[in-house]
């Protein structure tokens, strides 16, 4: 990933110091309009399961990303943070998910599920895109926020096989389960450095609050040991971990999603919309330089955090 030239226009950092505008652009929204598209049973050809799609509307080839949902949500809970990404040209595809109804023992049919969304796309995705919006698919992204976190590492980790190669992978506060006795299926996790096997560039962004109770009704959303921290322990270089330190779990999400939902996870007291600036422009410039070979904003959040909307403490990468 080659580092590209910032601008040099200034702007300022949540510390109040003066750094170049290249460096905070990716927190806030791009330059390009972008469009929600609801795909379902109708469309031809027709997805395995419905998805959410927002993409640029301008014409042009853009990258992709898929984002699987966490659990008991809905795609359309995320539609702020996917506008956010996708007006900084990316298409971003988000499945609807089956794991909504019920707590299943396993994340089996959810991974077979994503990886057909997945073989869809390059007969589908064109098909229902703006007129003069075309995906490339040779630089194909593959997110997920909380057990969607797990189905997407499970994914890249060939626990389904798909036709498509990804080339990079987020994990959005991502969980594998109650505690580390009771892992989901497939227990992804070993507890040993390093032990995942994906050859792509993983960015992983957690939650201060998310393995605290919300009270005593409620469990951690984001468990300590099956969580953020030990899914990037796991990871092998190049990998980048943030943790936004004052928020929870769900605090990403839109503001409109049900109360019901997001009772259940410990909350921060900040504004959530700069919550959901900070994950959407930490995956921009990881994307960026994921698929784009454009570093120069990953690498300025990595050397100054403070130019993030919401703290970010700790921040980590390793390299080759």
């Amino acid at each position: 990933m080659a580092a590209a030239a910032p601008a040099e226009t200034m702007n300022k950092s949540a510390a109040g110091a003066e750094v170049p505008e290249a460096f905070t652009s990716v927190f806030q929204p791009g330059k390009l309009a972008v469009e929600a598209i609801q795909v379902d049973e109708n469309a031809a050809p027709t997805p395995p399961i419905p998805v959410l799609i927002v993409a640029p509307k301008d014409a042009g080839t853009y990258p992709v990303a898929m984002l699987l949902h966490g659990f008991f949500l809905h795609n359309h809970f995320y539609e702020h943070l996917l506008r956010h990404v996708a007006s900084h040209g990316f298409i971003i595809v988000a499945p609807q998910q089956f794991s909504i109804s019920i707590i299943p023992s396993g994340d089996a049919e959810d991974i077979a599920a994503a990886a057909k969304v997945a073989d869809w796309l390059p007969d589908g995705l064109p098909s229902v895109l703006p007129k003069g919006v075309e995906p490339e698919l040779s630089k194909l992204a593959l997110a997920g926020h909380s057990r969607g976190g797990h189905t997407a590492f499970s994914l890249a980790l060939g626990h389904a096989k798909t036709q498509l190669t990804f080339s990079a992978l987020i994990g959005l506060d991502p969980v594998a389960g109650t505690g580390k006795s009771s892992q989901l299926q497939p227990k992804i996790l070993t507890y040993e450095p390093s032990s995942f096997g994906m050859a792509m560039p993983v960015l992983v962004i957690g939650t201060g609050l998310g393995e605290e109770k919300k009270n005593i009704f409620f469990p951690p959303c984001a468990p300590k040991d099956v969580n953020h921290a030990e899914f990037y322990r796991e990871c092998r270089p190049p990998c980048y971990y943030f943790v936004t330190k004052d928020y929870g779990h769900l605090d990403m999400l839109d503001d409109d999603a049900p109360k019901f939902i997001t009772c259940v996870c410990k909350d921060g007291n900040g504004c959530k919309g700069k919550m959901r600036r900070c994950v959407a422009g930490i995956m921009v410039a990881f994307l960026n330089a994921a698929l784009g070979e454009k570093d120069a904003d990953l690498e300025a959040i990595l050397r100054d955090p403070a130019v993030a909307p919401t703290t970010l403490d700790p921040v980590e990468h390793r390299v080759a």
